[in-house]
């Protein structure tokens, strides 16, 4: 069969990486997470630092909630002046997210891999949350956050990453109808929602992927 790529976006501490990490090692394929702004440095030349700063920058800003214009998937060259920009810097991860969908069946975790694939139909994209208590309880006892407050950790940390992913796609990171499946790991449980993705993979492809790691 054609390259399954499964794409993760998780409320933290609903154990979505773990979970992706779990489906990844099940079927013997690679899970890519920070990885990939690793691998856009290498591509494109620019510094890994670069690409944090970038992430860190846009965080902070102000305009951070509105949307960004539309990803269109073309990296911006050397020689322009954007070239370094936090749009061409975007632009390079998802370059990087599309060719590993192109020659691999693997897990994606976060990046808004979800949209920048959207037109890829060997793409299983799945949205891991539970409710506020079980995310405090899991990241305490996981050792996520160590900090006194817990709670106000995953309320910002969620809402950067419902930022980020309106900045670049314009569109809610949690509404439903960007996913193929939304799972609720409170109630499932981790090991549960692996077979819930691989079952689902299943019916809708007919068969699992055979991945074989290097």
């Amino acid at each position: 069969m054609e390259n399954v790529v499964i794409t993760i976006a998780r409320h933290f501490g609903s154990g979505g990486k773990t979970i992706g990490e779990m489906l990844a090692k099940d079927l013997g394929i690679h899970c890519y997470n920070r990885e990939i702004i690793r691998m856009a440095s290498e591509d494109s030349g620019i510094s890994e630092i670069l690409f944090n700063r970038a992430d860190e920058r846009v965080k902070r800003s102000f305009l951070f909630g509105k949307s960004h214009p539309e990803y269109k998937g073309k990296v911006i060259p050397p020689e322009s002046d954007g070239f370094v920009s936090d749009k061409n810097l975007f632009n390079y991860q998802a370059k990087i997210i599309r060719e590993l969908a192109e020659k691999e069946s693997c897990v994606i975790i976060g990046r808004a891999a979800d949209y920048v694939l959207k037109d890829y139909d060997n793409v299983v994209r799945v949205y891991v949350h539970a409710s506020k208590e079980y995310c405090i309880q899991q990241t305490i006892e996981r050792r996520a956050y160590v900090g006194k407050d817990v709670e106000r950790f995953i309320a910002k940390t969620d809402k950067y990453r419902s930022d980020y992913y309106r900045y670049y796609t314009g569109r809610e990171w949690t509404d439903a109808r960007n996913y193929d499946l939304c799972l609720n790991s409170e109630c499932l449980g981790f090991e549960k929602c692996v077979e819930a993705v691989k079952a689902y993979i299943k019916v809708r492809f007919g068969s699992l992927p055979e991945g074989k790691k290097e």
